[in-house]
């Protein structure tokens, strides 16, 4: 797999927003750490041209996910700067190709994590807070027609991120427990909870740390942490406005607009 050329067709296509033909569906190979190189060279092209990695994204989390991919273990991807919208603000859909909206909870670190060896409870200690999120993943592959390998080289399918205004200390706060309830304009849509991300959203973390310990990469201090979806990835229409509310946590809230 030509790494270089792979990963300039997935920032082609984001740029253009025309997707691309799976990678696993042609005929070179395409392992899952060729997947990783793709994605950490287009990470490496954009902060040389001066984003800032502010976080990192967790997915494929759900027993469902992984069967629907036929994986055994999460992904993840990386948050820039210019991925980071505000609560409150209408954000475009012309900015994407095929968007959907999953519900998390972030954590905010205070100290760094790097694997091998994380643990949960080196994951609690180092948290500074946890947050209500929303994600907008895209797939820069068409039709979300997508594999493992494919999701990972596209950064996780992860286009975009908005973090609540309202924090949360762990201390006696049992995420496991923690349950969630998403609207959608106005009505019901879905109910979770904190234990559908790997039974603690704080394990995810965890296997986040370690995963990336082995590219020698880690998990810095102040960084922004998606942990995972706790239920469904939704389509986002035209107008919608979603807001997931965490019990003992807070509310996080986007509106979307052609």
């Amino acid at each position: 797999m030509d790494i270089q050329k792979a990963a300039t067709a997935l920032m082609e296509a984001e740029d253009q927003k025309k997707p691309i033909a799976p990678f696993t569906s042609s005929t070179e190979e395409i392992s899952v750490e060729d997947a990783y190189n793709i994605q950490l060279f287009q990470i490496r092209q954009k902060v040389a041209k001066g984003a800032v990695v502010v976080g990192k994204k967790i997915g494929l989390t759900s027993k469902a996910m992984q069967e629907m991919l036929n994986v055994s273990e999460p992904d993840y991807g990386h948050l820039l700067d210019s991925m980071m919208y505000g609560e409150g603000e209408t954000i475009s859909l012309h900015k994407f190709i095929q968007p959907r909206i999953e519900f998390e909870i972030a954590f905010v670190l205070n100290k760094d994590l790097k694997g091998p060896g994380v643990t949960m409870n080196d994951v609690i200690e180092a948290t500074d807070y946890v947050v209500p999120a929303l994600e907008i993943i895209d797939s820069r592959i068409k039709d979300w027609q997508i594999k493992f390998e494919d999701t990972v080289a596209d950064n996780g399918s992860s286009a975009g991120a908005i973090i609540g205004g309202t924090t949360a200390k762990l201390d006696g706060l049992d995420l496991a427990a923690v349950k969630m309830t998403v609207t959608r304009n106005g009505e019901f849509l879905d109910s979770a909870a904190g234990s559908a991300v790997m039974g603690h959203p704080a394990q995810a973390v965890a296997w986040l740390a370690n995963a990336l310990g082995s590219y020698g990469i880690s998990l810095h201090a102040g960084e922004v942490i998606l942990s995972g979806a706790l239920s469904k990835a939704i389509t986002i229409e035209d107008g919608d406005t979603f807001t997931a509310e965490f019990e003992h946590i807070g509310a996080v809230t986007a509106a979307f607009k052609k």
